[in-house]
């Protein structure tokens, strides 16, 4: 007489739920890791004071339509660097205004949009002559409107002094980066210039952020420390010599001199924005490009540093 096993009958082997169970696991799996991430770059994003991915994405993008319209195509140069100028104009000019230290933007912006193709075409002369009647114009439209609206005429001294400023810091500096494109061998050196002052900035990025201790000067910007000073240095020495022995054939202690003196310009334009920006009470100019601010906030070490480049161009160049 046969007999039957004790014990409980073994469970059929179900394909649809064995496949349901298993992706039940894979989506915790990747909800875990997304969770992990999010608190990876949330802790990267506070260390950084930014969206940091967002930032090194526009970065290059940016980077990328420098290069490319620099070396195609000098027109295209000039075009970027107006459209970057107008953009700069308009925030900076927009943030004046919302603080009430400036009447009107757009006359500044529309006068901007013209003197940056007047340095392109007649070089710095145009340009010397494009920033004398833009202020020109600028100073019509004020008076015009103190005698229009009789209750502005206190403000006027002010707004045209802020107008100036405006005009002399932004299109004005920007005009000497075309200046240089266009003339002979000045697209090289327009190049070798951007790429030091942006090995300034991220290597000053980079070790304030990993070393700082120190602040570089606190009551303007608390944030900059001279260890990043320090790496900055080292970048700049660098990539100074580099690139003005293998780029721009010139000596290797012009290479030196040409990273001391966009170190110290990209520096200075650094902390004179910081300096706006706290004397007007806010973090970036705006926050049209993401992870970076506004336009002004990258423009800011690259304006003053143009016009160093274009002195050591004419001497060197």
């Amino acid at each position: 007489m046969s007999t039957r096993a004790s014990g409980s009958p073994k469970k059929k082997f179900d394909p649809a739920q064995a496949g349901a169970e298993a992706l039940e696991h894979i989506e915790a799996a990747v909800s875990e890791l997304e969770e992990q991430v999010r608190d990876v770059n949330a802790r990267i994003d506070k260390r950084a004071g930014r969206p940091l991915w967002q930032a090194i994405v526009f970065g290059l993008l940016l980077g990328g339509v420098f290069v490319a319209s620099l070396f195609w195509l000098v027109e295209l140069f000039v075009l970027f660097v107006t459209v970057l100028v107008v953009f700069a104009v308009l925030e900076l000019a927009g943030a004046l205004t919302d603080k009430g230290r400036l009447r009107s933007r757009w006359p500044l912006v529309v006068v901007s949009a013209a003197m940056v193709p007047l340095a392109a075409l007649y070089g710095p002369e145009g340009q010397l002559w494009g920033l004398v009647g833009a202020i020109a114009i600028a100073v019509a439209l004020r008076a015009g409107r103190a005698l229009l609206q009789p209750d502005s005429r206190s403000t006027t001294l002010s707004d045209i002094g802020v107008a100036v400023m405006v005009l002399a810091y932004v299109p004005f500096l920007g005009g000497f980066a075309v200046a240089i494109a266009t003339s002979p061998g000045g697209v090289w050196w327009v190049f070798a210039g951007v790429v030091i002052v942006a090995c300034v900035d991220v290597a000053a990025y980079a070790t304030g952020l990993s070393l700082g201790k120190t602040p570089l000067a606190p009551k303007i910007s608390p944030k900059k420390t001279w260890e990043g000073f320090a790496g900055s240095f080292v970048a700049a020495m660098v990539a100074g010599v580099l690139l003005g022995t293998l780029m721009l054939g010139v000596s290797w202690w012009v290479g030196l001199l040409l990273g001391a003196v966009l170190l110290g310009s990209a520096t200075l334009g650094d902390l004179v924005e910081s300096l706006i920006k706290r004397d007007l009470g806010i973090k970036d100019i705006s926050s049209w490009l993401p992870g970076h601010g506004g336009f002004l906030d990258r423009l800011d070490s690259m304006l003053p540093s143009m016009a160093m480049l274009f002195v050591m161009f004419q001497i060197f160049g």
